[in-house]
């Protein structure tokens, strides 16, 4: 994703290379995409994606495997699982953010990556924000909130701010935490 950007790029995995390019065609119109075709690709194009579209079944490394791997490396993102196996006992201790059962129509596909595209730059930027009103904090007592960059850090808090409620209301999330 990048800096000013709220829509973060999808990765899309499967091991059918039309249905990955099925997936990137219907999402390709608000997300930069890009295609893997098995988890070792996986692995090496999941920089900067927001939203990852995993097939769990897949040949060699599973998407199973390849979830696990990015939740290791603490990869900054949204991994929904995308598979034609119903969920199983068990499942729910995988760490995925959606769970998508094949055949996966267009419209469930692309509001699953809306939403996570949503929860991945609302973490983003609430962070952000959270480090600007420290940042702010600290300078108002060091000038006594006499200083340019202290109103400069209050307009961008405000935009943050505006910007957070505006997603929160588009993916429905409730109970920000206060800063």
């Amino acid at each position: 994703m990048t800096e000013d950007s709220d829509d973060p790029s999808v990765l899309v995995v499967d091991d059918e290379p039309r249905v990955a390019e099925g997936y990137a065609t219907w999402l390709a119109d608000d997300y930069e995409v890009r295609v893997a075709t098995d988890g070792d690709e996986a692995l090496a194009e999941v920089a900067g994606a927001g939203v990852v579209v995993l097939d769990r079944r897949m040949p060699g490394r599973s998407g199973d495997e390849v979830l696990r791997a990015l939740r290791e490396r603490d990869a900054d993102c949204r991994v929904a699982m995308a598979t034609a196996v119903d969920p199983e006992r068990g499942d729910a201790a995988l760490p995925f953010d959606a769970y998508l059962t094949k055949p996966v129509e267009r419209d469930e596909l692309r509001a699953t990556v809306e939403r996570l595209a949503a929860l991945s730059t609302y973490a983003d930027r609430f962070y952000e924000l959270t480090s600007l009103r420290v940042r702010r904090n600290v300078l108002e007592v060091e000038t006594n909130g006499a200083d340019e960059e202290v109103a400069e850090l209050n307009d961008r808090i405000d935009e943050l701010e505006s910007r957070l409620a505006a997603i929160e209301r588009a993916a429905d999330i409730e109970g920000r935490p206060s800063v």
